[in-house]
């Protein structure tokens, strides 16, 4: 278990970039923050003296480590982030938001049968190497993984890869892309997480947060 540290005498949260953030900002509104200042792009840090909670915005593989560490007591990141990273945080919500789902996707043009049982070796271009090496293995197969840090989506374009495995929404990348989902791996929604030590520490104002987010949820 890692020691909490982070914002002296409150409570510190971090907060996902990206595709998450909206569903973020409107929970956070909710249960009286508003962070605007993050919507706009430019803040990393947003402080509410009044009611001693500090927000950081922050990438979102980022974030289990820095709520891991302590150098963030909670944190809100997808599912598919605390599956592949496995870090030793408490898990106390699901809020529900940012549904995606990750699948396996191939070239429109591609010949290949599209169950697995029947491929051969494949390299595999992904940001998710333990999830995706985990769902080859349950299917008997060795595959090489390619781990990339985005624009998966090209990899088997330029004939980096056969298969990507990568996070989707409405599926429109892949078909901008000429790309067709084979099957899907998980699905992923925004989830709280909590710094073990500071859930012990800071029981009553982590509670208190908990309570009205599941407030909100129900």
């Amino acid at each position: 278990m890692k020691m909490a540290g982070g914002f002296s005498g409150g409570i510190t949260i971090a907060l996902p970039k990206g595709r998450i953030l909206d569903g973020t900002l409107t929970l956070l509104k909710q249960i009286g923050f508003d962070c605007q200042g993050f919507d706009e792009g430019r803040k990393l840090i947003l402080d509410f003296p009044e009611r001693h909670v500090r927000f950081l915005l922050l990438r979102g593989a980022d974030i289990p480590t820095y709520v891991e560490y302590g150098a963030a007591d909670m944190g809100i990141v997808g599912k598919d982030a605390l599956l592949e990273q496995q870090k030793d945080i408490y898990e106390p919500l699901d809020l529900k938001f940012g549904l995606c789902r990750l699948v396996v996707a191939q070239p429109a043009e591609r010949q290949r049968p599209t169950n697995a049982l029947h491929w051969s070796t494949l390299k595999v271009a992904t940001t998710f190497p333990r999830l995706t090496e985990a769902h080859f293995y349950r299917k008997g197969m060795q595959v090489e993984l390619i781990y990339l840090g985005g624009a998966v989506e090209l990899a088997p374009l330029v004939g980096l890869s056969d298969l990507i495995v990568d996070l989707v929404q409405t599926g429109n990348t892949l078909r901008e892309n000429g790309l067709v989902e084979v099957e899907e791996i998980m699905q992923s929604t925004a989830r709280l997480v909590v710094n073990r030590a500071s859930q012990k520490t800071k029981y009553e104002p982590i509670m208190h947060l908990i309570q009205q987010m599941r407030a909100y949820l129900s």
